[in-house]
């Protein structure tokens, strides 16, 4: 654990050190810390804004988009120069700004049921700011198998969701919340009906907060509930999430690789 900090982390991060909560101890543990962000958009942003200014030593970036100037309203770690760049090229760039200390590693690749199980294993934990559902679904269950953490987070129009996913403590993951997707074409995305900009700075934030403290061991994290957000009430509510043990990924017969499932439509498991 890295609790020598030298004299400009110990100026960086001061008012992590003074807290009792985290300490030297746990500022070593953000530096020691690797987390994978997959999507370097709207919920990304704030994400790796949060996680690199905090210190997390290794960073993950997985991303095969190139920025678009309709992202930019939302997705403040880019700007109107970065227009046509790949996303985690601006991406790292970003973090490489903010926070000398971090190590970042770039995938410039779209995360498939091929690469994503090397991908989650090669991390401490895992968040979600992907915008489709057979990459949230793909990713919770490479989480699973893989016994690796995973922060969920969702936008649409003003409403948003997040939940912190554990993988290997025998509690739920997202299928026990929604075992499949729902059938292609039947939920618009945002490109269809809009976000409210700054609502993926308010969901991403959760997301990163839930992260470091999942780093820490610190505090309750959303493990067995889903936080929703309505920006237009101003209004948080917790919906419980349960563990399913006839929960296609974590259930007592729950799939034993990524090859069991087909990661578009539904995402439905395969029958044995």
């Amino acid at each position: 654990m890295a609790l020598d900090l030298d004299a400009e982390q110990l100026d960086r991060y001061s008012r992590h050190v003074i807290m009792e909560e985290v300490g030297p101890a746990g500022q070593g543990r953000f530096l020691d810390a690797s987390v994978l962000v997959v999507g370097a958009g709207g919920l990304g942003s704030p994400v790796l804004q949060y996680l690199a200014a905090a210190g997390v030593g290794t960073i993950g970036i997985a991303d095969h988009d190139v920025v678009e100037r309709s992202n930019l309203h939302r997705q403040t770690i880019h700007g109107d120069a970065d227009v046509g760049r790949s996303k985690v090229a601006s991406a790292a760039e970003f973090v490489a700004e903010r926070n000398p200390d971090v190590d970042v590693q770039r995938h410039e690749t779209e995360v498939d049921r091929e690469n994503a199980a090397s991908l989650v294993a090669a991390y401490d934990v895992v968040v979600d700011g992907s915008d489709n559902f057979p990459t949230r679904f793909l990713l919770n269950d490479a989480c699973v198998l893989a016994g690796v953490p995973l922060s969920n987070g969702a936008v649409f129009r003003f409403e948003g969701q997040v939940a912190t996913f554990l993988a290997d403590d025998g509690g739920p993951c997202y299928r026990c919340l929604f075992p499949e997707a729902p059938p292609a074409g039947t939920v618009p995305n945002c490109a269809d009906v809009g976000v409210l900009g700054v609502l993926p700075g308010t969901v991403g934030s959760i997301q990163a907060t839930e992260t470091l403290k999942l780093l820490l061991g610190a505090g309750d994290l959303l493990d067995d509930r889903m936080l929703y957000y309505d920006a237009l009430a101003t209004s948080f509510e917790e919906v419980p999430i349960v563990r399913s043990p006839e929960c296609p990924v974590c259930g007592d017969d729950g799939i034993e690789s990524l090859a069991a499932v087909e990661y578009s439509g539904t995402c439905a498991v395969e029958a044995d």
